[in-house]
């Protein structure tokens, strides 16, 4: 079975975008990063895929809006992350 694609979008000197990648890294999770820093194409992507995001970072698992690092961290005290990573 195909593990489902990671995406997070971040910005340069966001700790919050730090603290959601260092969660990724220690479960060994593989993710896209986008660097949306001064705009552009990638950020209007993140907007048309989760439309009232308008922090960063966001992040996606598969098709799944997770949101920001706040909700990706809640998931993986919730003990449901691993499912949605299928790494559970």
């Amino acid at each position: 079975m195909a593990l489902p694609e990671v995406v997070i979008y971040t910005k340069f000197g966001c700790g919050y975008c730090y603290r959601a990648k260092r969660l990724l890294d220690d479960k060994g999770v593989a993710y896209t990063e986008h660097d949306i820093t001064m705009g552009g194409p990638k950020r209007d992507e993140m907007m048309s895929r989760a439309p009232m995001a308008r922090t960063v970072p966001q992040i996606f698992i598969g098709d799944v809006h997770i949101g920001g690092s706040d909700d990706l961290a809640a998931l993986d005290q919730a003990g449901k992350l691993d499912e949605l990573l299928g790494t559970a």
